[in-house]
């Protein structure tokens, strides 16, 4: 029998437990070990049975125990003092707060969205890495003080718990979560009634959404939930399950975020007092819509579309996280546009303009898709990739945007994931450094302390391994009497390989299988014997997934391996924190470089266990020998089972070869000297690198501090000066050239050049209508490549010497210093250039030469033929136009033709066949004077 409505009935507790309710009310306990353990005391069982969630067990504990707490002066004392601790930390000054007094000019508050947060298993909202690292930058966020504003959704069936079958296919199940269970409080207006957004959906029907809060230490999490009575049934299920449902369900979902989270952070923020967000920061493309709320708040203000656009973007960062396109959200236009139509969101903002900021209007786009990740970076003066190596990957993905630049110019910077290490780092190792998760490991600590430590978190593993392996077991169908083979299932002295993430196919959760018969001769190896934990979720959606995931459980399942290797399911947060420590190497062999950072590695590392992977993500970036093993890896090979057999063999080879020798290699003590020696090197050299707390401290001193001087500078005013101004010059630049270019040699020996010499450039340019300040003129130079690419290029501004002549046309001139040996070359370029352009490809404008533009003067014969080619030897103007812009923003020399975009807050008015408005811009015919051109100005 069934019940027929579910509700929460909360315990009251005695007056001098009442401080436990709001330890067990903010999320800071997951993270702090003092707390936990007070918690596990009120009662041990009732502890493990809530599986460490300190809400359901005050729910289960009996009266009796509460009466005996209250009179229990040394509880009462440790309660008093983790209430006081908890106060001090959410009163107290921190970094933020430090750097605020020494005169930086921070953010009052910074908005950050995510679709998902993986703050603790406790609040079940992630489904992997981006809301671990989300979860892990607002922990480190409040940590360090910083004033931070989370926005997600509230997903009443969260990510799906992982079971198998009996043949180890993936099952799904998705429990329903009741807020009132969950650490979470509901944010409510001044007369006590729900807080409420609302979003307009077409057919005139409403989205409304009730907002849960979470106090992730000093950071409120807001989190938006569509469940509400008054909503339709299909509206009620738009935050059902995190990543779930078609097309349209997901639109809708990441309008919510995004349009629906702007108006929740208003909401807070007027009921709170909170500083309002002076700088927004979205978490991959989902949430990107936030930045067409914002537009259509200024808006409403009567300023224009194109300073609006202005204003939002000098405040906004925008993280990438993916480095493929197959992972970015792509809608259907048509499906896009009515949703932000006439009867749909964002009234007073043109459903043209909502689509020219997401259509793949660049080469190689899809022209009828609307693309998150290209909204985002239009919406952003600000955008990151996740590692070093990723955010090379990332320009060149998104190199189409900016099609007049090279790859490395494009304007996305890196900022290198990090984790979170009071959530992360076993206490057994926090306690040997003496000083706390964050601590570094004192050279003073013994060898055998450090390995007796290795080995007990290795032997806590086995024993959580066994006791999840059993239910898995009795879950697929099992009898308990057929499972006594479990308790000899690993052993706590044999090498242990952790290997636990998702499962989409370039992660490659099977390679290890590639050559069966030489991995069960690892696992079964008489001296050096190697046990292998596996865990990870395919999605719901992806057979391919499953499918591995079933290949990798089959072989663990054979009786002659299944003691040395084992499936773990339903993988999450509880798991991961006894897999991370207990593991001697964590394994990580992605096709590179579609890892985009990869931070379960960087968890690991925390714990002293080594890395065996290949060099992608932040191992490319961090790899040393003393902290693990980089796998191999055929790039160049164009045949992909090919290229797995190579980087399989290359993986068995390092663990045969040079893994398990090094961990069972034992000095006179019995230690294993070399190993514990790369143990060490990591807690103590890669630990700090890794921490999140340096993430989030870049993330605030590169790019929010930037971004809150922009927001600040963009007043009303300004923005409309600096739209305008755009509109001037993209107008305008199609008359931009550079028409000749001569360089003379200051000195020369024997008819080459000497390093240390200079050339003196002469470059005259045609700006048009555009004046000196408009524009940057620039020698870019470096050495040359065999196909005349410039190649570690650096820029160097030319001044203005004289001009303009009649036809408009003005001199530059500067020196190019040789400073570099062997094949070199240079170019010249006219950029936009504006104080308030965060880079010089802000606009992605260029004028650059031709083959036609004479070249003078006195080369030296030591600048080769490639070097005159990439330089001297060019001519005419060659300019390149924007891919990507929006409301005023387009392509400038494109086929031949002119472009044109309407005035600033004015929309796009058609004069004839010829022109193309459906981007919010248009071409004009070659034939149109440029009298013309300025007379049909809008």
């Amino acid at each position: 029998m069934k019940a027929i409505r579910r509700f929460t009935v909360r315990p009251v507790l005695p007056a001098p437990l009442q401080p436990l309710s709001d330890l067990a009310r903010n999320l800071r306990w997951s993270w702090h070990t003092e707390t936990r353990e007070l918690f596990e005391s009120v009662d041990p069982a009732g502890w493990r049975a809530a599986d460490g969630d300190p809400v359901r067990l005050l729910g289960s504990v009996s009266a009796a125990r509460l009466a005996e707490l209250s009179a229990d002066s040394s509880f009462l004392g440790r309660l008093a003092d983790a209430a006081a601790g908890l106060d001090t930390y959410l009163r107290g000054d921190r970094w933020y707060q430090e750097r605020d007094r020494q005169g930086a000019e921070l953010p009052a508050a910074v908005g950050y969205f995510s679709p998902e947060f993986g703050i603790t298993a406790a609040l079940p909202q992630y489904s992997g890495g981006l809301g671990i690292l989300a979860g892990d930058h607002l922990k480190a966020a409040s940590d360090l003080g910083v004033p931070l504003i989370g926005v997600g959704l509230l997903y009443r069936h969260g990510y799906f718990r992982q079971s198998l079958s009996r043949d180890g296919w993936q099952q799904e199940q998705y429990p329903v979560l009741d807020p009132n269970e969950l650490p979470l409080t509901l944010l409510r207006e001044a007369d006590g009634t729900p807080a409420e957004v609302a979003l307009a959906l077409p057919g005139r029907r409403t989205l409304r959404a009730h907002v849960w809060q979470a106090r992730v230490g000093r950071v409120p999490l807001l989190m938006l939930d569509s469940d509400v009575e008054e909503n339709g049934p299909a509206e009620r299920e738009v935050t059902d399950r995190l990543y779930g449902g078609g097309s349209e369900h997901r639109l809708l979902q990441e309008m919510l975020l995004g349009i629906g989270g702007v108006r929740a952070v208003r909401t807070y923020c007027r009921l709170t007092g909170h500083p309002a967000p002076e700088v927004f920061h979205t978490n991959e493309g989902h949430a990107g819509f936030l930045g067409l709320e914002r537009i259509r708040e200024l808006v409403d203000t009567g300023l224009g579309f194109e300073a609006s656009l202005e204003a939002v973007r000098a405040g906004t960062v925008f993280t990438t996280h993916t480095p493929v396109p197959a992972g970015i959200d792509r809608f259907d236009r048509e499906l896009v546009a009515r949703h932000f139509g006439e009867d749909g969101e964002l009234p007073g903002v043109a459903a043209e303009r909502v689509l020219g900021l997401g259509m793949e209007s660049f080469p190689g786009g899809e022209p009828n898709l609307f693309n998150m990740a290209v909204m985002g970076l239009r919406l952003a003066q600000r955008a990151n990739g996740v590692s070093t190596l990723h955010g090379a990957v990332s320009r060149e993905m998104f190199a189409g945007l900016w099609p007049g630049f090279d790859a490395e110019e494009v304007p996305i910077v890196s900022v290198t994931n990090g984790v979170h290490a009071p959530t992360w780092v076993a206490p057994e190792i926090a306690r040997l450094s003496g000083g706390g998760p964050d601590a570094t490991l004192s050279p003073a600590v013994p060898d055998a302390d450090l390995w007796d430590v290795r080995r007990i978190l290795r032997e806590q593993l086995v024993t959580e391994v066994r006791q999840r392996l059993r239910a898995s077991w009795l879950q697929r169908g099992a009898q308990a009497a057929e499972l006594g083979w479990i308790d000899g299932v690993l052993a706590p002295d044999i090498l242990t390989i952790g290997f636990a993430r998702r499962v989409p196919s370039y992660k490659r959760l099977t390679l290890m299988l590639r050559d069966r018969d030489r991995l069960t001769d690892l696992l079964l190896d008489p001296e050096r014997p190697v046990q292998i934990v596996v865990a990870g979720k395919a999605h719901p959606a992806d057979d391919g997934g499953k499918r591995l995931v079933r290949e990798l459980v089959r072989f663990a399942d054979d009786p002659r391996v299944r003691h040395r290797i084992v499936f773990l399911p339903d993988y999450g947060m509880g798991m991961a924190r006894k897999l991370y420590p207990g593991c001697d190497v964590w394994l990580n062999n992605p096709l590179r470089p579609l890892e985009a950072c990869g931070t379960s590695g960087m968890k690991a590392a925390l714990n002293g266990c080594l890395n065996l992977s290949v060099l992608d993500g932040w191992w490319d970036e961090w790899f040393e020998p003393d902290f693990g093993w980089a796998i191999p890896t055929a790039d160049a090979a164009t045949d992909e089972n090919r290229r797995d057999e190579l980087e399989a063999n290359a993986l068995y080879a390092l663990i045969e070869d040079r893994v398990a020798p090094r961990f069972y290699d034992r000095g006179a003590d019995g230690l294993p000297d070399r190993w514990i020696e790369m143990v060490r090197s990591t807690l103590v050299t890669l630990g700090p690198k890794v921490l999140a707390g340096r993430m989030v401290r870049e993330y605030v001193e590169r790019l929010y501090e930037p971004a809150a001087h922009a927001h600040r500078a963009m007043d009303a005013a300004t923005a409309a000066e600096l739209a305008s101004w755009k509109y001037r010059v993209r107008t305008l630049w199609p008359y931009v050239s550079v028409d000749h270019v001569e360089a003379v040699a200051a000195t020369a020996a024997g008819g080459a050049a000497e390093l240390g010499s200079t050339l003196s450039l002469r470059v005259r340019a045609a700006l048009g209508e555009l004046r000196p300040d408009d524009v940057e003129v620039q020698a870019v130079a470096g050495r040359v490549g065999s196909d005349d690419t410039l190649v570690d290029a650096r820029a160097y501004p030319l001044k203005p010497a004289g001009g303009p002549d009649l036809e408009g046309r003005w001199v530059y001139e500067g020196p190019l210093v040789l400073d570099r040996t062997g094949p070199y070359g240079y170019t010249v370029r006219v950029l936009p250039s504006h104080p308030l352009l965060a880079t010089s490809a802000d606009l992605g404008l260029v004028a650059l030469p031709t083959e036609t533009t004479g070249g003078g003067g006195g080369g030296s014969a030591a600048l080769s033929a490639a070097a005159r080619t990439a330089g001297a030897g060019h001519g005419g103007p060659e300019v390149r136009g924007m891919g990507w812009g929006s409301g005023g923003a387009g392509h400038g020399g494109v086929g031949g033709a002119r472009l044109l975009v309407p005035r600033p807050g004015r929309a796009p008015v058609a004069i004839g066949p010829d022109l193309d408005v459906s981007m919010g811009w248009f071409y004009l015919p070659d034939s149109m004077t440029g009298s013309q051109l300025h007379s049909t100005f809008i």
